[in-house]
Parts: C-alpha cells; sequence; structure tokens
C-alpha cells in the first residue's frame, strides 16, 4: 500500500496515474481488438453494430464503475485517516452494494434491451447483430463491476500497478479468445462478447487472489459486513455522484448516438471507428482524474488539505503535456489508424472520422482542465457542482441531437464535445472559486467541518 499524503504532488500524481492510464488502455483494447477483428472477419455491418450499442454498455455498466469509484474514494479517506477498522467496512459496504445494484441493473436492462436499441433508431441490417453483442455483455456485467471494485479498492490504497499488470494479463486472454470465437468458432460478433466478458471475470480473480495473499487485511471480517445506515448513505452518496455525474454524460451521448444512427450504416462506422481513437487518446485523462479524486481524498482524511492545490496544478500540466501529443496524432495519424481500425478503404469512412479528429484533438486542453476539476470536487466531497456540469453536458448533446444535426448534418456532432467541455470547465471553475470554505480549505492548513 502506498499513501499519496507526503512527497512531490507531480512526482506523486504522475507515477500514480502512469498504471491507471495504461490499465485504461488495455481496457480499451479489449473493444478496439473486437472490433478490429470483427471488422476483418465479418464486415463493415458488424463493426458497426458493435459501435450502435457501445453507448448502452458505457452507459450501464459505467453507471456500476463509477459507483465502485466512489465507494472507493470513502475507502481511500478511512485509509489516509489511518482508520483500518472503517477502511474494512467501506470495502464491505462496497461488495454489498456493487453485487445488489448490480443485480438490479442486469434484471432492468434485459426487460428494456430493446426498447433501447429501438428508441436508438438502431438500423434493421444491423439491428440482430447488436442485440446479440450487447445482450451478452449487459447480462454478464457483473464480472465488470467485480474487477472494477477489487481494482478500486487496490487504488485507494495507492497501489495502481497490480490492476495494470492483472489487466494486461487478461488482454493477452481477450486476444486468444477473440480469435478462438470469431476465427475459429465462428460466433460472430458474439464470441466478441463472450471473450471480453471471460477476460474481465479472470482478472477479477486474479485481483482477489493477490489481495487474499499479499493484502488480507484489507479483507472485512465477518461482522464487519453488517453495516449501518449510515455507512450505507456515506458509501451511496459518494458513489451516485460519481455514478449520476458518468450516467448522466451517457444519457447525452444515447441521445446523440440516435442522430448518429440516423445518418446511416457508414457514417456509424466512421464515428465508431473515431470514438475508439478518441477513447484511447482521453485515456490520460480518466486516469488523472482517477489519480486526483484518490490523492485529494487520501490528503482530506490525512488533514493535510493544503496539498490539493498544488495536487491539481500537476494533474492539469500533465493533461496538457499529454494534449499536445494527441493533437500530432488527430491532425496526423488519424487517417491511418482509421483505415486498421475499421478494415476499410472507404474514403467517406476515412475522411469523415478523420475529420472528426482534427476538430476535437485540439480541444483536449480544456477537457484536461475539466476531468481534474470535476475529479478534485469529488474527492473532497463536493459533490453538487460536478454533477451539475455533467447535466449541461447531457443537455448540449441533445441540443445537438435535435437542433444541430438535422441542421448542420454529422459536422454538428463533431462540434458538440468541445462545446460543451467549455460550458463545463466554465461552471467547475466558477464552482471552486466562489464555494468560500472550499477555498478556504485548500489554500489553509483548516479543516474541512
Amino acid at each position: 500500500m502506498r499513501e499519496l499524503t507526503s512527497g512531490n504532488p507531480f512526482k506523486i500524481m504522475l507515477s500514480f496515474a502512469v498504471p491507471i492510464i495504461v490499465g485504461n488502455l488495455f481496457q480499451q483494447l479489449y473493444s478496439m481488438i473486437d472490433a478490429i477483428i470483427v471488422g476483418r472477419a465479418i464486415g463493415v455491418e458488424a463493426f458497426a453494430s458493435l459501435g450502435s450499442t457501445s453507448y448502452i454498455s458505457n452507459l450501464i455498466i459505467g453507471f456500476m464503475s463509477g459507483l465502485t469509484n466512489g465507494f472507493s474514494i470513502v475507502t481511500a479517506r478511512h485509509f489516509g485517516a489511518g482508520d483500518h477498522t472503517n477502511m474494512r467496512r467501506s470495502v464491505a459496504g462496497t461488495i454489498i452494494l456493487g453485487l445488489s445494484v448490480s443485480a438490479l441493473f442486469t434484471v432492468l436492462s434485459m426487460i428494456f434491451l430493446n426498447d433501447f436499441l429501438r428508441l436508438l433508431d438502431t438500423p434493421e441490417e444491423i439491428f440482430d447483430m447488436a442485440h446479440g453483442y450487447i445482450k451478452i455483455i449487459l447480462v454478464f456485467m457483473t464480472t465488470a463491476m467485480l474487477y472494477n471494485m477489487a481494482a478500486g479498492v487496490l487504488r485507494a490504497v495507492g497501489d495502481s500497478l497490480t490492476p495494470l499488470i492483472f489487466l494486461i494479463i487478461s488482454s493477452v486472454v481477450n486476444v486468444g479468445l477473440d480469435l478462438l470465437f470469431i476465427v475459429k468458432l465462428n460466433m460472430g460478433v458474439n464470441g466478441a462478447a463472450y471473450a471480453t466478458v471471460i477476460s474481465q471475470a479472470f482478472s477479477f480473480l486474479l485481483c482477489c487472489v493477490y489481495i487474499l495473499i499479499r493484502f488480507p487485511y484489507l479483507l472485512p471480517k465477518r461482522e464487519e459486513f453488517k453495516i449501518t445506515l449510515s455507512e450505507v448513505g456515506q458509501l451511496m452518496s459518494m458513489g451516485l455522484s460519481f455514478a449520476l455525474m458518468f450516467s448522466i454524460v451517457e444519457v447525452g451521448s444515447l441521445i446523440l448516438q440516435r442522430a448518429i444512427n440516423g445518418f446511416g450504416t457508414n457514417t456509424i462506422a466512421a464515428h465508431t471507428a473515431a470514438r475508439k481513437i478518441s477513447g484511447i487518446l482521453m485515456l490520460p485523462f480518466s486516469a488523472l482524474g482517477s489519480a486526483c479524486a484518490t490523492y485529494c481524498s487520501q490528503n482530506l482524511g490525512a488533514g493535510k488539505p493544503e496539498r490539493v492545490v498544488s495536487g491539481m496544478k500537476s494533474a492539469i500540466l500533465i493533461s496538457w503535456i499529454w494534449s499536445a501529443f494527441a493533437v500530432l496524432i488527430g491532425y496526423f495519424g488519424s487517417g491511418f489508424i482509421v483505415e486498421l481500425i475499421a478494415s476499410t478503404e472507404n474514403p467517406f469512412i476515412i475522411e469523415t472520422a478523420s475529420k472528426y479528429m482534427r476538430v476535437n484533438t485540439p480541444f483536449y486542453f480544456v477537457l484536461g482542465v475539466l476531468v481534474v476539476m470535476r475529479s478534485s470536487l469529488q474527492g473532497l466531497g463536493r459533490k453538487t457542482v460536478p454533477v451539475a456540469s455533467s447535466i449541461v453536458e447531457m443537455l448540449g448533446k441533445a441540443v445537438v441531437a435535435f437542433i444541430l444535426a438535422p441542421v448542420m448534418g454529422y459536422f454538428g456532432v463533431m462540434i458538440s464535445e468541445p462545446a460543451v467541455w467549455i460550458l463545463m470547465t466554465i461552471l467547475l471553475v466558477c464552482g471552486y472559486v466562489f464555494d468560500k470554505k472550499l477555498m478556504a480549505l485548500t489554500f489553509s492548513k483548516k479543516d474541512l467541518t
């Protein structure tokens, strides 16, 4: 275990975030390898079917991931305070609540899956493939939740490297299963889904074995599973703030996906390819966000809130360095990468996806500030403004879907995210600056009460 409450904030942030970045990269590789193999082995329609359902899985599984990440912030705060009893109780609560919510979401997603796909205006030619793929992912969503839960517990106590190692191993397993199920056994897009969930389950099992052998004191005792309503409220308050922040954004993305689906299979394929590239290029931002939330929570628990601002500045600097690299990729490498990912030489798909990247990547400098501010506020227990900023993003995407897209076509979709990033960042900065209690806390050594 590793404390984040002492030492140079820049070095701490970088060393803690890098394993998360690489780990998130391998999570993205799950879906990217699926897409590449599906595109080459089956065709563009199958590739588009994966893209047409991505926002559904992102919404539901992302909600669960946000929930467990929020739970881990409570664990991190107890760890920073040196309170190992309550740390284990928070882990017990994470297990109970995570499994309960996951079971509920599995049932609800199966009931409403067809309605979701129809609501998104999924083209008929890819409907059956899209339905088969996403059904398997959602039936076994608990595997993704369990891995994120275990990884979140390890990161809460400063270990971001071990989840990375296990994710790399499971990624190799995923590739092998993709080739077996899709190429050898001709299971189609369903094979890609099975490869993903099996790999996620494997990475969770590796985390469990590691915790059991290396850190048995992280495991709750039997009596510590009897959590109180107060503890449930504390966990759910933080968990739901993270989950709602993420899911509200994805609701906007679902609305936007409906507009994209109306443009036809080639545009869906182009958007899918562009989003695969964006997903990889945005990984450092989400990793920095996770690092900032844990860093702020540990330092708050340790009574060292004055370290928060220096940590935030370090994270923003790291995000800007990455943003410069992302712009170069977006302008000079996107065409080649799109052709590789989509497994096509269709000039419309390649040019449309490349244009998307050229429009979006310069605004990554704004995105970096946005993610750092939002995650830091969450780590400090300030939940209202981050959730409000996510509502702004959802409304912005709804405006694009219902107003800009019909008038401007797919270009309206391209400019949607940069526009909402700017609005959200302004809101977050204002929320921080005008919170006098928070300003006093992070610029002094006073305790938060």
